[in-house]
């Protein structure tokens, strides 16, 4: 007797095998919304165990790297609504990993900076990430994933 459970996935697979023949398969924003889609799932798997998900870990990366960004640069760059980024730089602060402090410049806009232990988190997350990238892009050979982030660079810079 077949397992129910096999047979399942067996006919969902061949149901969505049918679906690249589709014209939505071909189109650029889909198929940078499924890879998109199947990189995050993988990377947030990766950073479970740190309690972060990719969104907290680009503004801790951000911070860590010692550029000081502002709440609203942070939303530029991220391209995330204000609210959010206040909301995600409350999870970090409540966590120990970072802090808004005055800008140099301008006491009345805050700035985020990465605590000591929020570097050491940083540091294990950058290394489960680039894990995570290595299985979620595997097919990709070296070369062509550098093409893939010079290409994806200049997109996002250009947006």
């Amino acid at each position: 007797m077949r397992n129910v459970t096999s047979s399942t996935t067996e006919r969902a697979e061949a149901g969505a095998d049918r679906l690249w023949g589709t014209v939505v398969a071909h189109d650029t924003a889909f198929l940078l919304a499924r890879a998109n889609a199947l990189s995050l799932t993988a990377v947030n798997a990766a950073l479970e165990p740190l309690g972060l998900k990719v969104r907290s870990y680009s503004v801790l990366a951000v911070a860590v790297a010692g550029v000081r960004p502002t709440q609203r640069e942070l939303s530029d760059f991220l391209r995330l609504d204000p609210s959010q980024i206040v909301s995600l730089i409350d999870e970090l602060e409540k966590a120990g990993l970072a802090t808004r402090e005055p800008a140099q410049n301008d006491r009345r806009v805050n700035v985020v900076a990465a605590t000591d232990e929020g570097r050491s988190v940083y540091k294990r997350a950058r290394e489960a990430t680039q894990r995570a990238e290595v299985e979620c892009f595997g097919a990709l050979g070296e070369s062509d994933l550098a093409q893939l982030k010079t290409m994806l660079s200049a997109l996002s810079a250009a947006g």
